[in-house]
């Protein structure tokens, strides 16, 4: 992990197209703004994880009936 010191208004550049500035500093509170393409998906960490743990839990898609049924011969033999 790469650890950086900056001060309010000062920024971080990430590969050319990622710019992380430091908005605000509160107590033990940092406000960032990051400009960065649409394409690039950004999340705190929690709202990652709830994501990530809510494509997971998705039930597979119920199997067609010829799909299920060479399943069940495939046992069978």
């Amino acid at each position: 992990m790469l650890v950086l010191s900056r001060k309010k208004n000062e920024k971080i550049v990430i590969d050319e197209n990622i710019v992380i500035t430091i908005v605000e500093i509160r107590g033990d509170k940092v406000r960032l703004g990051i400009e960065a393409p649409r394409e690039v998906p950004i999340h705190r960490s929690e709202v990652y994880d709830a994501i990530q743990n809510e494509q997971n839990s998705v039930p597979e898609e119920p199997k067609s009936v010829p799909e299920a049924k060479n399943d069940a011969s495939e046992l069978l033999q």
